[in-house]
C-alpha cells in the first residue's frame, strides 16, 4: 500500500507456529510491541497524510469485515441443527443458513460480546452477502467498498428481496455497485430500493406488508428516569397522531400554560391514553428494597463512637454516593423518594408496602452479597427477639440467612424470593429479561444430582433455560456469591455478577 510518508496502514494475517516442543526455543510473539499504533506513524503529519491514513483504515476495516463474515459462517456451519427438534420449538435458527442450530446466535453473541439482536443481524448479513451478493462481498474483501455501504446493500437485498428472482437481485447489484462508493448511505439504500422495485413490482408490496405486520408499541429507555414510547405504524397515521397532539398542546399553550410545547404534547398523549378522569383498575407494585447491613445499625455505630455509615452521611468528593436501582437504572435518593411517594409507599412511620402491593427488604453485606430477603414486619420481629441461642448476650450468630435447600425439584417460595432479588434479570451474559419473567433453573441439573439450593439456582429466561438444558457443549458454573460463568462450545468464557455485587477494589483485603 503506497504512502508518501513511507508508512501505510493495512491489515495482514501473521502465521504463528504451533507451540514448541520441550527442546525447542520458544518463538517470539509476532507483534510483541504494545505501544499505540499511532507511534508507528510520523509524529508530524499533514492533513493530506492524515486523510490518506484514514482512507487506508477504512479499506482495512472493510477487509476485516469481510473476514468476520466468513468466520461467522464458519461458526454457523459447525453448529448444525439436530435431526430431532428440541421440545418447545423448531431446531433450526430462523436467521442465516438453513440447517443451523437455534443456539448459534447465543454463541455468536458471547463470542463477540454483543447482544443477541446484533448477532442475529450479523448472521443475516453474512448469509445475504455471501450467498446472494457475491460481487458486493468481493468488493468488500478487496477494500474497495466500505462496510457501511455493503451493509446498506445487504439490508435492501436481504429479506426485502426474499421473494424476488435471483436474476433480479443480481441485476440490481450490478447496477448499483459502480456508484455505491460515491453515494451517501441513505441515497444508496434509496437507489437499491428503486432498482429492485423497477425490476420486481411485487417486491414493494411484499415489503409494505412486512412493515405493516411489524407494527408494535415499544419502550426504549434513554436514562435519567426517561424513556421513549415508540408506536410503529403507517406514516399517514403517525402524522395524524402528531398533528392531533400538537393541536391539543397549542390550545393549552394559548390558554396560558407556560410549560414547553413538547411537555404539553406528551401530556395530551397521556390524557388520551390513560384517561385519568375515568375509573381505572388499581395498579399495585411489589417493592424490594436493597439495604446494606451497615445501614440498619446506625445506633450501634453512634454508641461506639464510630462515624456514620456512608448511607447516612454526605459523600466526600472522591467517594461513591449511595444510589438506588429501579429496573436496572441507577437513581439518586431524591428520585427514589419521588417514586415511593407516587406509589404511596412512604408514610410518617417510614417505608410501607404500597396499597394492594408487597414490600421485601433485601439485606446485603459489605461487598454487596445478598444475605437475606425478609418482610419489614418479620425483620422488626427478628430484631426484637435477637438470637434465640444467646438471648442475653451479643454474639456473631447469623440471625438471617438464605433459605435452606429443599429435597425436591421445585424451589420453595423463599428460594424464589431470594434468587429473584439477587439476580433481578436473566443471568445469561447480555440478557436483560427481568426476573419476574424468568425461570429458576438448576445450574447443575437436578437429574444429575444438583441440589435445589440458592447456590445452585439462578434466573434464566425461557430461551436461555432451553439453551442450558438442550444445547450441546455449553457449561455453566455458579459460585457461592452468585457469579455465573458460562463457557461456549467454542471455548469462549463469559461471567455475569449479581447486579448488587460490588467488584472488589484493587487494594481490598481478602476475602473482599
Amino acid at each position: 500500500m503506497a504512502s508518501r510518508s513511507g508508512v501505510a496502514v493495512g491489515v495482514t494475517v501473521v502465521p504463528i507456529d504451533a507451540g514448541p516442543s520441550s527442546w525447542e526455543p520458544a518463538d517470539p510473539d509476532p507483534a510483541p510491541q504494545s505501544e499505540p499504533l499511532g507511534q508507528w506513524l510520523p509524529r508530524r503529519r499533514s492533513s493530506a497524510q492524515a486523510a490518506a491514513f484514514l482512507q487506508q483504515i477504512t479499506a482495512a476495516e472493510a477487509k476485516l469485515a469481510a473476514l468476520r463474515l466468513e468466520l461467522v459462517l464458519d461458526i454457523a456451519a459447525a453448529r448444525p441443527a439436530p435431526s430431532d427438534p428440541r421440545p418447545g420449538r423448531a431446531a433450526e435458527v430462523e436467521h442465516g443458513p438453513a440447517g443451523t442450530s437455534e443456539f448459534v446466535l447465543d454463541e455468536l453473541a458471547l463470542i463477540m460480546g454483543s447482544s443477541r439482536d446484533a448477532a442475529v443481524l450479523l448472521l443475516d448479513q453474512a448469509h445475504t452477502l455471501t450467498s446472494r451478493l457475491p460481487l458486493t462481498c468481493r468488493e468488500l474483501a478487496a477494500g474497495r467498498l466500505d462496510w457501511p455501504r455493503a451493509r446498506a446493500i445487504a439490508a435492501e437485498l436481504g429479506r426485502p428481496a426474499d421473494g424476488s428472482d435471483p436474476a433480479v437481485v443480481e441485476a440490481v447489484e450490478a447496477a448499483v455497485l459502480p456508484v455505491a462508493a460515491d453515494l451517501s448511505i441513505r441515497r444508496l439504500r434509496e437507489l437499491v430500493h428503486r432498482e429492485l422495485v423497477a425490476r420486481d413490482t411485487e417486491a414493494n408490496d411484499r415489503r409494505r406488508k412486512q412493515a405493516r405486520d411489524a407494527a408494535d408499541v415499544t419502550v426504549r429507555r434513554i436514562g435519567i428516569g426517561m424513556s421513549e414510547l415508540r408506536l410503529r405504524m403507517q406514516h399517514q397515521e403517525a402524522v395524524a397522531c402528531r398533528r392531533t397532539l400538537d393541536a391539543h398542546a397549542r390550545t393549552v399553550k394559548d390558554a396560558g400554560d407556560r410549560r414547553p410545547i413538547g411537555v404539553l404534547r406528551v401530556g395530551a398523549g397521556l390524557d388520551r391514553m390513560l384517561r385519568p378522569w375515568q375509573e381505572q383498575p388499581r395498579v399495585t407494585a411489589h417493592l424490594t428494597v436493597v439495604a446494606p447491613l451497615g445501614a440498619l445499625t446506625v445506633g450501634a455505630f453512634l454508641d461506639s463512637g464510630a462515624p456514620l455509615p456512608a448511607a447516612f452521611r454526605p459523600a466526600r468528593p472522591t467517594e461513591r454516593a449511595p444510589i438506588g436501582d429501579v429496573d436496572g437504572e441507577a437513581i439518586t435518593a431524591t428520585h427514589l423518594r419521588e417514586l415511593l411517594e407516587q406509589l404511596d409507599a412512604l408514610c410518617p412511620g417510614g417505608l410501607q408496602a404500597p396499597t394492594g402491593g408487597t414490600l421485601d427488604i433485601a439485606l446485603t453485606g459489605a461487598g454487596g452479597r445478598l444475605l437475606a430477603v425478609i418482610g419489614r414486619r418479620e425483620l422488626e420481629r427478628r430484631a426484637h427477639q435477637g438470637c434465640p441461642a444467646h438471648p442475653d448476650e451479643r454474639c456473631g450468630c447469623p440471625a438471617l440467612t438464605a433459605p435452606p435447600a429443599v429435597s425436591r425439584y421445585s424451589p420453595s417460595a423463599g428460594q424464589r424470593r431470594f434468587v429473584s432479588a439477587r439476580d433481578r434479570t436473566c443471568r445469561h451474559p447480555g440478557c436483560h429479561v427481568r426476573a419476574g419473567w424468568a425461570d429458576l433453573d438448576h445450574v447443575v441439573a437436578h437429574a444429575d444430582g444438583g441440589a435445589t439450593d440458592c447456590v445452585n439456582l439462578c434466573c434464566l429466561c425461557r430461551r436461555h433455560h432451553r439453551l442450558r438444558t438442550h444445547a450441546d457443549g455449553w457449561t455453566h458454573t455458579l459460585d457461592d456469591d452468585g457469579v455465573l460463568t458460562v463457557v461456549t462450545p467454542s471455548g469462549v468464557t463469559r461471567t455475569t455478577r449479581p447486579p448488587g455485587l460490588r467488584i472488589p477494589e484493587p487494594d481490598d483485603p481478602p476475602p473482599f
